[in-house]
């Protein structure tokens, strides 16, 4: 799959807001598998949001086992988060803004609630890795890009490296 199926900053629609999901259909299970297939076509690729494919629904996935063991894929639909803690700064980056990092203030521990595939309410509760990119999607779902939560633009974002090979 190729990366031009990521919509890039700065493309209007990954500043709106997202639509809650209301029907867990069929429509519902081919999006959450398009996103899956994009995600895991990307190089790095462990969360994606739908606004990332041009789709304002409330749906992302994250999956940081290739980063973390012990974690699996999680299908997010309609998250919200429900308790925080402790903030912490780490380097993270995007598929929306490919050529950029930036050091970004997040919680290291959150819990969410959020609908399985099936509608199905469910809470979860994720640290490290994992909370980071739970945040971030769900920044994604509102309209907001990590560059927005970077504290100094000239000392927190940085240019990607790219290695030749």
């Amino acid at each position: 799959m190729s990366s031009s199926l990521i919509r890039k900053f700065p493309d209007p629609i990954l500043r709106h807001p997202s639509k809650s999901i209301k029907k867990f259909d069929s429509s519902l299970k081919r999006l959450v598998d398009r996103l899956i297939k994009i995600m895991k076509s990307q190089p790095g690729g462990i969360g994606i949001a739908a606004p990332q494919i041009g789709v304002l629904r409330k749906v992302a996935i994250v999956d940081v086992s290739p980063k973390t063991p012990n974690s699996h894929l999680l299908i997010l639909i309609n998250p919200e988060i429900i308790q925080v803690d402790e903030e912490i700064i780490l380097r993270e980056g995007c598929m929306s803004l490919s050529d950029y990092t930036a050091n970004v203030k997040r919680f290291n521990q959150v819990s969410i609630k959020y609908r399985t595939l099936s509608g199905k309410m469910q809470t979860y509760t994720a640290s490290g890795l994992e909370s980071r990119c739970i945040q971030h999607e769900i920044d994604h779902l509102n309209g907001i890009l990590f560059v927005d939560r970077v504290t100094s633009i000239k000392s927190d974002v940085f240019r990607r490296k790219r290695y030749k090979s």
